[in-house]
């Protein structure tokens, strides 16, 4: 192991933080010049951004042939978003959630999730399935773009004027230098997430970590660190809705873009493994449904909630470990998350949901005088 090797390491640990700085800097700003929300802003510019990684992977993944590395990066992406980067995020801070995102984007992201498996369970993603997929990812990020800038110029209509403000249109200029920012943490974020890969990956061979499991730990995450960091880095500058718009948008993105387009370009489109239809993608769609009880208690990710989510995804990793390796321990891990871990989580949720809701109608209900 070579001093150029911890060097890159670190190295690309400080690009991926400064290339988040520089996104979420930029994209809030660019939310402020262009009257768009800094939700919607998350949800495309940032997602879209930080999601470039999977599309490259994925798409090249389809010309080459390799199926299972196509819709794996997909799969694996959109979980290790919610479970993993979400978690980290919310552990950081509490994340405040839009009533938009529980009332539009994570129950599309649910349905799309679901669609995957139901497109896929003939074993393929066709081309024709990848192109529907790809044309509603451009028909959701124009409508989106659209609705936000309507809603920004009704409220300032209805706002009165403040003569001590500023209320001059920002011009060209400054929203191409916000562009600029978002392009150049895109970069950055691009190359350290490159250069952190190829140094763990050197450490861990260094250690005699085997190469399946640097792929269904290190590599699987590899392609998530731009979100990772921009979502951290957004919470920790009180983003908070760049920060979730990012995880919801990218899961969005990933499912109609990324694999649309994967599939659209492969001339056979690409193939589904059964283990992905039977294991890997009905988690996608759990993790999905579970983002739904998880920001509607209270429209806040509580700290508890990201530790459950952490929590989840290692489970979620040590299983993938255990089985790949065919540990004699496996079906003990799998009966204990089946018969008890599980079962509680879904308890605790639906309490908390319940909770949520008869607080929201005791605040509404008038009390009677006396």
């Amino acid at each position: 192991m070579s001093l150029l090797t911890l060097t890159l390491f670190v190295a690309g640990f400080v690009l991926l933080v400064y290339g988040a700085e520089l996104l979420v800097r930029g994209a809030s700003k660019l939310a402020l010049a262009s009257g768009i929300s800094p939700l919607v802003v998350g949800l495309t510019v940032v997602a879209y951004g930080t999601s470039a990684p999977e599309l490259a992977v994925s798409v090249q993944s389809s010309f080459a042939g390799a199926a299972d590395i196509a819709v794996g990066n997909v799969v694996g992406s959109n979980i290790a978003n919610v479970l993993l980067i979400l978690g980290i995020s919310a552990l950081i801070a509490p994340l405040t959630v839009s009533l938009q995102l529980v009332r539009l984007e994570v129950p599309l992201m649910i349905g799309l999730s679901a669609l995957v498996l139901l497109l896929g369970w003939d074993g393929r993603i066709g081309r024709t399935d990848g192109l529907f997929f790809f044309a509603g990812g451009v028909a959701y990020t124009v409508i989106t773009v659209w609705q936000s800038r309507r809603e920004t110029a009704a409220r300032k209509k209805e706002q009165p004027v403040d003569p001590t403000v500023d209320n001059k249109p920002i011009g060209a200029p400054q929203i191409f230098f916000q562009l600029g920012l978002i392009a150049g943490g895109l970069v950055l974020l691009v190359i350290g997430a490159n250069w952190l890969i190829d140094g763990a990956v050197t450490v861990a061979t260094h250690f005699g970590i085997s190469e399946l499991i640097i792929g269904l730990t290190i590599v699987a995450v590899g392609t998530s660190l731009p979100e990772m960091a921009t979502s951290v880095v957004a919470s920790l500058r009180g983003e908070r809705d760049i920060a979730v718009g990012n995880i919801v948008g990218s899961n969005i993105f990933n499912i109609l873009v990324v694999l649309g387009l994967s599939g659209a370009v492969a001339p056979a489109g690409i193939g589904v493994s059964s283990v992905a239809l039977n294991f890997d993608i009905p988690v996608m769609i759990a993790v999905a449904f579970a983002c739904l009880p998880v920001f509607f208690t209270g429209s806040i990710i509580a700290r508890w909630e990201g530790a459950l989510f952490l929590g989840y995804y290692l489970a979620y990793v040590s299983y993938l470990i255990l089985n790949a390796t065919q540990q004699p321990i496996l079906p003990a891990f799998s009966w204990v998350m089946m018969a008890f871990v599980m079962p509680l989580t879904t308890i605790t949720l639906v309490v908390s949901v319940i909770w949520a809701w008869r607080q929201r109608i005791d605040i509404h209900v008038p009390t009677s005088k006396i």
